[in-house]
């Protein structure tokens, strides 16, 4: 009924809190429809991660950005946004009291999307449990891996990827 990468998304928000992952993992599912034919819906729900994730980190100005456009996509995919079970007034609402911390400068705290189908909700409390985590729990702000993942993660699968577009593209020019 849900997509995969939804759940995945769902239990790394929840769970491990981990918003970078959540970006990676929902933009990867967003990127396989075809151009043109992309859901704006899950790029609001990357972009409530991404801001969530710089609101954590302190950077304000990137939080309120994002939040702030996440916000807008919700106000405009309340359709989309429904059928994947979330109660979007709820979620807008939560939306703009983060983006309130955020303009007075106060520190992240964690925030649950409203979930409104009790199936979703079991399913991702067994995710978490599978993968060591307690559905709901806070942010562990002591765990930098998590808290500056972009900085933190191995990058080498990354930078072999790119080098070798950079080669396919060199070829292309020389032959």
């Amino acid at each position: 009924m849900y997509p995969k990468a939804y759940v995945d998304y769902l239990v790394h928000f929840h769970g491990l809190r981990d918003y970078f992952e959540c970006h990676e993992i929902l933009e990867e599912h967003w990127k396989e429809d075809p151009r043109g034919n992309r859901k704006p819906h899950w790029v609001g729900l990357i972009q409530i991660a991404v801001g969530l994730y710089h609101h954590r980190r302190g950077n304000f100005a990137g939080a309120k950005r994002m939040l702030t456009n996440a916000k807008r996509i919700a106000i405009q995919e309340r359709e989309p946004l429904k059928q994947l079970s979330l109660e979007v007034d709820t979620l807008i609402g939560k939306l703009t009291k983060q983006i309130q911390l955020i303009e007075q400068n106060d520190p992240y705290v964690s925030i649950d999307l409203p979930i409104t189908s009790s199936e979703l909700l079991k399913l991702c409390e067994a995710r978490c449990t599978e993968v060591g985590c307690v559905y709901g729990s806070p942010s562990d702000l002591t765990n930098e891996f998590i808290v500056h993942k972009h900085t933190k993660r191995d990058r080498t699968e990354v930078i072999e990827e790119r080098d070798q577009q950079y080669r396919i593209r060199k070829e292309k020019r020389n032959g």
